[in-house]
């Protein structure tokens, strides 16, 4: 019996690692939290996720010629959280940028350098500092409450790198902004590179 192309994306070996990831934040959320638990515990299980590269399927790895993509990996029913693949090519990143909810990056495949910013009393953006360089297996934070303002980029110059972003909300729909070093803003919706989503919930390969 022949099979789709579409089985490979559904099976991949290791795709219960985001399953799991999915149900434990999910339980984590079932609860009214404070943030900072969110975040504490949020971190915890997505450096478990990011610290084996044997799960995310082919086709939300792959890089564009000419921007960043961002996959869409699963996405809460109720949209209390989504889970994205952020490829980077080499030279890629984003403009200043804010996120308007709690979110968590953590390192898959490469390194990533953000640079993060704070507002002056007259309105302009100042950095906060040196990038920070994260590597596999590393996770950091952003919300509103700790700092949401930063730029992003891909580390390496000769390849690839692929960070896995889980936001407290649907972030291809929240509408967020951009911003010039003046702190003028331009609102935007990122959407997402993908309609293809992996199927996290087929159990009948055992994976």
């Amino acid at each position: 019996m022949s099979t789709s192309p579409l089985a490979e994306v559904e099976k991949p070996v290791g795709i219960a690692r985001l399953r799991d990831f999915v149900t434990s934040l999910a339980d984590l959320l079932a609860e009214p939290r404070e943030e900072a638990e969110i975040l504490d515990t949020g971190s915890k299980l997505l450096a478990r996720l990011v610290a084996h590269d044997d799960w995310l399927p082919e086709e939300f790895t792959r890089p564009h010629p000419d921007r960043y993509q961002q996959y869409l990996l699963h996405c809460d029913s109720r949209e209390r959280f989504s889970v994205v693949s952020f490829v980077w090519g080499p030279g890629q990143g984003t403009p200043i940028h804010d996120h308007r909810v709690w979110g968590l990056i953590g390192v898959l495949r490469g390194s990533e350098q953000s640079e993060r910013y704070t507002r002056a009393p007259d309105g302009t953006l100042r950095s906060l500092g040196a990038p920070e360089v994260l590597h596999p297996g590393e996770v950091e934070a952003v919300s509103p409450r700790i700092g949401d303002i930063h730029r992003v980029w891909n580390a390496l110059p000769d390849r690839p790198s692929i960070s896995i972003h889980v936001y407290g909300g649907n972030i291809g729909a929240v509408e967020r902004a951009t911003y010039a070093p003046d702190g003028a803003a331009k609102r935007f919706i990122s959407g997402y590179a993908s309609g293809l989503l992996p199927n996290i919930w087929d159990r009948s390969n055992r994976a």
